[in-house]
Parts: C-alpha cells; sequence; structure tokens
C-alpha cells in the first residue's frame, strides 16, 4: 500500500496544485504576484517529487496504470515543461488579472492528465486522459485580453478537437473488436496476428488520430497556426512545449502495438511524415507572426519525431524520446525569448525583433542557439537528435525518408535564418524599448544555451536514458 503511494505520489502533489488553485480561484481578489510565487514553489516542488520518484516501478488501478522508466522520463519532462512556463507567467499580462487562479489552475490539471497519459497502458484509461488534457487546453486558449478577437481560434480548436476524439474512440472500439481486450500487454500479442486484418488496421489508424491531432501531425494539423496565434503567449508555449511531450510519448507506446508487422502500417506512418515534414517547412517560409512560423514549424518536427517512431525498434524509440527531450528545451528557448520581448501579451512580428542583439545580447544568442537546435545545425541538441532519428531509419533501411528529411532540414534552415537576421542584422524603422531581463531569467537563458550544446556535444548520458526507457517499453 504504501508502495503504492509512492508510485502515484507525483501525480497526488500536482493534484494538491490543482486544489489550492481551484480554491484561489474562488477569491474575489487575489494578487497576481502572490499566485505566481505559488504556482512557481507548487511546480518546482512537483518537479523535485516527479525526478525523486524517476526509479520507481511498478503496477496501479487493476494494471491500467504502469509506472516505469518510459513513463518517468516523460512525466519529468512534463512537469519540467510546466515549470518553465510558470516561471515565464511572473507577468501574466496577456491574461486578466481576474483569471490568473484558473490559468494555473487548468495548467495543473492539464499537467497532470498528461501525466496519466504517459502511464496509462488501458485504452479507457488513455482516453479519459487525453480528454482531460484536452478540455483543459480548450478552456486556456481562448483565456486572453481582447478573447473576442481570437474567439473563432477557441471555437475552432474545439470543434477540430472533438473531432479528432470521436475517430479515437472509435478507433480504439475496432481495436477492442479485434483483439477482445483493452489492456496493451494484451493488446501487444494478440495485435501482430491479426494485424493483416482491415479492422485492425483502421482501428490502430483511427486511435492514432487523437494523439496524432496533439502533435499536430499532416493532415491533424489544421488547428496549430490559429491556435499558436490566438492564444496568449503563455499558453501557446505550454501547447508548444509539456503538450507535445505527452502526444510524443503516447504515439511511441501505441506504435509498439503493431510490433512491426505490418508494412501498410509502416507506409501509412512513412507517407504522414514526409507529407508532414514538407508541408509544415514550405508553409512556415512566408510567414511574418513568429508564432505561426513555430506552429508551422511543431507540425514538421512532428514528422521528423515520426521518423525515430515509425523505425519501430528500440533504437528507433529511443531516437524519438532524445528528440523530444531536445526540441522540448530548444522550442522554449525560443518562446521564452517571445514572452520577454512582447511582455505586455501581445503577438510578435519577426519585424519586431530587429535590432534585438543591441537590446538584449542575452536573448538574441538564446534565440540564435534555439534556432539553430531547431534547424538541426552542429553542435546543437538538434542536429543530435535528427542525427539519430536518421541512423535508426537507416537501420531499417528508409534512404528515401532520410533523404526527403534532410531536404526538409535545408528547407528550414532558411526561414530560421530570417529570424535570426531579423535580430541580428536588421535595423528598427521605429526605435523599440529595451528588454527588461532580470536575473533569474538570465540564468535560466544561460543555462538553456549550455544544454542546448551540450547535449549535442555530449549526448551519451542523455541517450543512454533514451535507450533503457525504449527498453521498459517492451
Amino acid at each position: 500500500m504504501i508502495q503504492d503511494f509512492f508510485l502515484f505520489l507525483p501525480e497526488l502533489f500536482v493534484i494538491v496544485a490543482a486544489l489550492v488553485f481551484f480554491a484561489l480561484s474562488l477569491k474575489k481578489a487575489a494578487v497576481p504576484e502572490v499566485l505566481n510565487r505559488w504556482a512557481l514553489a507548487l511546480a518546482g516542488a512537483a518537479l523535485i517529487i516527479t525526478v525523486a520518484c524517476g526509479r520507481q516501478q511498478g503496477m496501479l488501478f487493476f494494471d491500467c496504470y504502469r509506472v516505469d522508466l518510459f513513463s518517468q522520463v516523460f512525466k519529468v519532462l512534463i512537469v519540467l515543461g510546466t515549470f518553465w512556463i510558470i516561471f515565464s507567467s511572473s507577468e501574466l499580462k496577456g491574461i486578466s488579472g481576474r483569471q490568473h487562479a484558473e490559468f494555473y489552475f487548468f495548467i495543473f490539471v492539464c499537467t497532470l492528465a498528461m501525466m496519466m497519459l504517459v502511464s496509462a497502458v488501458e485504452l479507457l484509461t488513455i482516453y479519459v486522459a487525453i480528454e482531460l488534457s484536452s478540455y483543459s487546453l480548450y478552456l486556456l486558449v481562448p483565456m486572453r485580453r481582447n478573447a473576442d478577437q481570437f474567439a473563432e481560434t477557441g471555437i475552432k480548436y474545439f470543434m477540430i478537437g472533438v473531432t479528432a476524439s470521436a475517430l479515437m474512440i472509435f478507433g480504439i472500439s475496432l481495436i477492442f473488436g479485434v483483439t477482445q481486450t483493452t489492456f496493451v500487454s494484451q493488446i501487444i500479442h494478440r495485435l501482430p496476428a491479426v494485424i493483416a486484418q482491415p479492422a485492425a488496421i483502421i482501428g490502430l489508424v483511427l486511435a492514432l488520430s487523437g494523439f496524432f491531432f496533439k502533435l499536430a501531425l499532416f493532415p491533424f494539423h489544421i488547428w496549430a497556426p490559429d491556435v499558436y496565434q490566438g492564444a496568449a503567449n503563455q499558453v501557446t508555449a505550454y501547447i508548444a512545449t509539456a503538450s507535445k511531450m505527452a502526444a510524443a510519448a503516447v504515439i511511441i507506446r501505441f506504435c509498439g502495438f503493431s510490433g512491426g508487422a505490418s508494412q501498410s502500417f509502416v507506409n501509412f506512418l512513412i507517407v504522414l511524415s514526409i507529407l508532414s515534414m514538407t508541408f509544415g517547412n514550405l508553409v512556415a517560409i512566408i510567414q511574418k507572426d513568429i508564432k505561426r512560423l513555430l506552429a508551422y514549424s511543431s507540425i514538421a518536427h512532428a514528422g521528423y519525431i515520426l521518423i525515430g517512431i515509425l523505425s519501430l525498434t528500440g533504437r528507433g524509440f529511443a531516437s524519438a524520446i532524445y528528440y523530444a527531450i531536445a526540441y522540448l528545451v530548444m522550442n522554449y528557448s525560443v518562446f521564452m525569448v517571445i514572452m520577454k520581448i512582447a511582455d505586455d501579451g501581445h503577438n510578435l512580428q519577426i519585424k519586431e525583433l530587429a535590432g534585438l542583439h543591441k537590446r538584449s545580447p542575452l536573448l538574441a544568442m538564446t534565440l540564435m542557439v534555439g534556432l539553430f537546435g531547431l534547424a538541426g545545425i552542429p553542435p546543437t541538441a538538434g542536429f543530435t537528435g535528427k542525427f539519430l532519428v536518421f541512423a535508426a531509419a537507416l537501420e531499417k533501411g528508409y534512404l528515401f525518408l532520410i533523404i526527403i528529411g534532410m531536404i526538409n532540414a535545408t528547407i528550414s534552415l532558411y526561414y530560421y535564418l530570417i529570424v535570426i537576421k531579423a535580430a541580428y542584422l536588421l535595423k528598427p524603422v521605429n526605435p523599440y524599448p529595451d528588454v527588461r531581463v532580470d536575473s533569474w531569467t538570465r540564468m535560466l537563458s544561460i543555462a538553456l544555451v549550455i544544454a542546448m550544446v551540450y547535449l549535442g556535444v555530449f549526448p551519451d548520458q542523455v541517450v543512454s536514458l533514451t535507450e533503457a526507457a525504449a527498453k521498459s517499453l517492451f
């Protein structure tokens, strides 16, 4: 009983944090600075507890919930992303002051749901967890000052989300029909024997559609550009970082179901990967709003992650996990710069970065290293991540897929360089105010730059961790 308590301790603490902000949301007046300090302290404690429980292993809730190294790694990433977002929310000017408590409440509820999602090993438990996280995000997206301008965004996100959920639950029903079970451990053994049946392939594809939606993989990406642009900067950063970790984790676990027995299923994933990379990179070129640019960039990166996943091997899954870790660090670095420059909550245009290297040299460097990482330039973590997923695909003989991936990486370099050019080479038409960078943000910026380079140059320890996490899947 005590062991079960410690297995679920990180989730229990996040539940307590959510309840704290539920209680604070009932107060008529709450000081935003106090709320942020409470949220930061609770998120920091949650991160410490999650890391401390990282080696826990066991089963809970009638074997519907599995705690292993794979799930624990992603829980750390999710909580780390949440901590970073709350750290950047000290001046939450993009959201009305009377909604700050609700903002933190839904952030913690969504974090709880995503933590449960990566440990769920029973189909209905997975569905409930993904719905809880989705509905939290549906409420966070329209939570913004001047929300009337972006009302369409929230409605579009909700409508597309519930459609993806309907497809997913139908796919789950088909999987249950052909395997006669909803438990992942049993599906893994039964599905390869029936994977040639149309119902099994269609069920797996439809079930994955809900997770592809969260990862913004083509053609389930339609919501991403509008939601990235319409949501408050902190909410967009949360969707682009922590939310992506949960989506990647559950897709890896789901793709392990097939056991690589169906070439039709693998071909389907290959087509999705190529379309996602190509579409995301080509459309990103013409974007002027930096959040829309990063939305299309995320569509392309979903395709890169899928290259590792579709290998359906331990090395492929490990490379996808490493890529997710690198993407979290690189993407948050870019969003942190956006949130500091647009501290009043407005949507940042690329041209507004003009002269950033003079206004704040440290933020300009953080932005440059983060974008170089996303482009896959050595010696950043992004280069190592792409190398690992390409190596896993080459091991399976997908040379043409690697060539297409490298061509897309070259295309992406163009629009990332446009942003870097604005920060370092363009002169502002109108003088922009200096960017205020406090000592904590300065320290975090330096740490992020070091982490991005260190993960690229010395990836051995993290790669060993991802390989061990991938092995725990089987």
